[in-house]
């Protein structure tokens, strides 16, 4: 025993390290400031230094642009206003949230969550806490509010231990973080940083918001499948009966204003299902592209737009049938309240989109690339391995940077034309850096929900503290990171697309 808790105290030293480490960080907005200004002085340093790349396309010579030079000063004032406009993730992730503000502020996404909870036999509960913890994702933090407090609950109600169904439904929730059965806010905000990154090598290259969709609906049941399995076979052995003093709390079920809420809700989704088929089942549909196909049809390329009217509509159809919503104010009352949960995310790509915009405008991007493309080229370690090591190093770059827009926004301008000159496509560099940044995030301290699982374990057990979050959640990150390692590798064993128009390889 006493060896045990030996190993125990190394472990939260380690981990009081990495908060140390992580805390001392500067603000992501900050970080992007300090990345922007390095960028504009590596330039100057590359253009005197003479550095170079042979294009192994067209084999022209690339020099780094000066960007501290008469010309660039210039540029970067006459073009910090459209740097920030133009940046590609900022229109769709706000008009997402619009969208996912409507369906929020209405209940809707509240009433469904208990629903799945209140329905689910005792059987199948672990495995439908964990998938209602991805889905959740789609409607941002509300898996982190409602369903991780809601599953301790339940748990507690039917004579398990609180603490094992907080494990599974936080899970799904953070674990899970990239995987789900339709598009959320993350996708179009990840494609977006993507597209900036591959137009440093190939402009006009465009990354769409489903570029991972198909691995990530596998990647759903895959997720709540072993999330499932950690949870029965390894998490929940180390907890015995709850003996602590919470009371068992009701959980409320849906009254006849929320049932009736649903029942529109389910009317208009069929309604919509009839109108988006209509469209695009005949061979000239309205919603098919101009030469019939569906993969250059709006339904593919305006996603965003679609996201945002099918939660609006959903949103209101509920909001209005149970009460919830009273007038038009309400509802934009709803829209303006997720919308300032983005302002930090404003501020955040204003200097993002300064410094990807810098680092293309040096040739920075591409002498790296195609530098270090030649490098690992020489190595030759091969697809997988280098696949598998680009999740890894996401993994340990999520323990101490917690954002995953603004660990994209750093690590695609690099990565994406490096693996481009390679012959690996963005969206393969994408779903690989969205492993990694899902699956330690459940031990991530600097994840920015960690204090309030901490309080939440608390609540059951008041000797709680991060090594107890970290001992109980660190089997799911290893069981999460194994599984989808080995889905990814036998999905690009098989060559499968990674979505519609999405492949796994891009040429030079």
């Amino acid at each position: 025993m006493e060896k045990k808790k030996e190993k125990v105290t190394l472990f939260n030293r380690m981990l009081n390290y990495t908060e140390w480490v992580g805390n001392a960080l500067p603000h992501p907005a900050t970080l992007f400031i300090i990345f922007a200004a390095g960028a504009l002085v590596l330039s100057w340093i590359a253009s005197i230094s003479g550095w170079s790349a042979i294009h192994p396309g067209t084999g022209e010579v690339i020099y780094p642009v000066n960007l501290l030079s008469k010309h660039g000063i210039h540029q970067i004032i006459l073009k910090m206003v459209s740097n920030f406009t133009g940046f590609a993730p900022l229109g769709v992730v706000l008009v997402a949230v619009l969208g996912l503000g409507v369906a929020e502020s209405s209940g809707l996404i509240d009433s469904v969550i208990r629903l799945l909870v209140i329905k689910s036999p005792k059987k199948t509960l672990t495995f439908v806490l964990v998938l209602a913890g991805v889905l959740s994702n789609v409607a941002a933090d509300v898996g982190y509010v409602l369903l991780i407090p809601l599953a301790g609950t339940v748990f507690l109600a039917i004579g398990r231990h609180p603490i094992i169904g907080m494990a599974a439904a936080f899970a799904g929730v953070s674990g899970g973080y990239s995987a789900n059965l339709v598009i959320g806010s993350l996708d179009p905000l990840l494609a977006g940083l993507s597209q900036e990154a591959a137009g440093i090598l190939a402009p006009g290259y465009e990354v769409n918001a489903m570029a991972n969709y198909y691995f990530m609906i596998i990647s759903t049941f895959l997720i709540a499948g072993l999330g499932t399995f950690v949870t029965e076979k390894i998490v929940a052995p180390r907890f015995e009966t709850y003996e602590g003093n919470v009371e068992v709390e009701e959980i409320r079920s849906l009254d006849s204003k929320e049932r009736r809420g649903l029942w529109f809700t389910v009317i208009t989704l069929i309604l919509l299902i009839a109108v988006v088929a209509t469209g695009i089942v005949p061979e000239n549909g309205f919603l098919r592209g101009a030469d019939g196909s569906i993969l250059d049809s709006p339904l593919i390329e305006g996603v965003i737009a679609l996201i945002f009217i099918t939660f609006a509509l959903l949103g209101l159809a509920y909001g209005l049938a149970s009460g919830n919503f009273k007038n038009d104010s309400d509802v934009i009352a709803g829209m303006s309240a997720n919308m300032k949960t983005m302002a930090v995310y404003i501020v955040l790509v204003f200097f993002a989109a300064q410094f990807v915009a810098y680092f293309k405008w040096s040739h920075l991007g591409e002498i790296m690339a195609i530098n270090g493309a030649n490098v690992l080229k020489s190595i030759n370690v091969g697809t997988i391995p280098l696949i598998l090591s680009f999740i890894l190093l996401t993994c340990v770059v999520n323990m101490v940077m917690g954002s995953s827009s603004a660990k994209w926004a750093i690590m695609a301008p690099i990565f994406i034309p490096l693996f481009m000159q390679l012959g690996y496509s963005p969206e393969l560099t994408q779903v690989s850096y969205r492993i990694g940044d899902s699956v330690t995030n459940l031990i991530s301290p600097m994840m920015s929900y960690f204090a309030l699982i901490i309080a939440y374990f608390q609540k059951y057990d008041s000797k709680a503290s991060i090594g107890t979050i970290v001992a109980t959640m660190l089997p799911y990150s290893i069981v999460f990171l194994i599984g989808w390692a080995i889905l990814l590798t036998i999905w690009i064993i098989l060559g499968l697309p990674l979505g519609p128009e999405a492949p796994l390889y891009y040429t030079p």
